[in-house]
């Protein structure tokens, strides 16, 4: 049998860490590692418990969700642990930090429970989690400040078409609507994806949109 995914709830209310531990508890395929309501305990536990995803909230008491997503995900860090954020994106100017910082894709908290449990398994898979909606809402929020003041394009090691799909991935498409776009396939978008993903050195689609917003790429 295949081996639960160990879930780390990171969470200062602990109405909320109730409420994820039983949702989560209730699926085979999913166990809660450890709950905790700050994070630098976070990032502790991480260490003992060396769960395959920690849910990450942002504002928390003695280190916020942005340090200990750097701590534990950011670049130059041993044994990286994937994060997913959850946030109240209204509220909470910081998500698109958490993203920098290393999180493998966030969620709002007002996601039905479906969508929760998806995006555990999604990233526990290796792969990034971004809605498609809230990623233009929220890179879109922070454009002016993401995009440097020159064009940097002419130097990135990328074919034109590797700059097409690279652009689309950051207006928060996903593979299957990039192949309609471009009239291609899926399997080819996933090889486009990767080759994107192997020339910059980045580790995710979440890593690819940052890259093209401070690169300039998307209007």
């Amino acid at each position: 049998m295949t081996p639960p995914i160990r879930v780390l709830i990171c969470d200062d209310q602990v109405l909320i860490r109730t409420g994820l531990s039983t949702i989560i508890d209730a699926q085979p395929d999913l166990e809660v590692a450890g709950e905790c309501g700050d994070g630098r305990t976070a990032v502790g536990l991480a260490g003992q418990l060396r769960p395959d995803v920690v849910v990450m909230d942002i504002r928390m008491p003695l280190l916020d969700g942005i340090e200990a997503t750097r701590l534990l995900a950011g670049a130059g860090v041993r044994h990286p642990v994937k994060v997913l954020v959850v946030t109240t994106f209204n509220l909470d100017e910081y998500v698109y930090e958490a993203l920098r910082a290393g999180a493998s894709g966030f969620l709002l908290k007002d996601a039905p429970p479906d969508r929760l449990l998806h995006g555990i398994r999604t990233v526990a898979a290796g792969a990034a989690l971004l809605d498609p909606e809230v990623t233009r809402q929220l890179v879109g929020r922070y454009a002016a400040r993401i995009r440097p003041t020159e064009d940097h394009s002419s130097d990135i090691p990328l074919t034109p078409r590797e700059l097409e799909v690279l652009r689309l991935i950051a207006d928060g498409l996903s593979n299957n609507e990039i192949a309609a776009s471009l009239v291609i396939s899926r399997e080819t978008v996933k090889t486009f994806v990767s080759r994107i993903l192997t020339k910059l050195g980045l580790r995710d689609r979440v890593q690819a949109v940052v890259y093209a917003y401070r690169r300039g790429l998307v209007s």
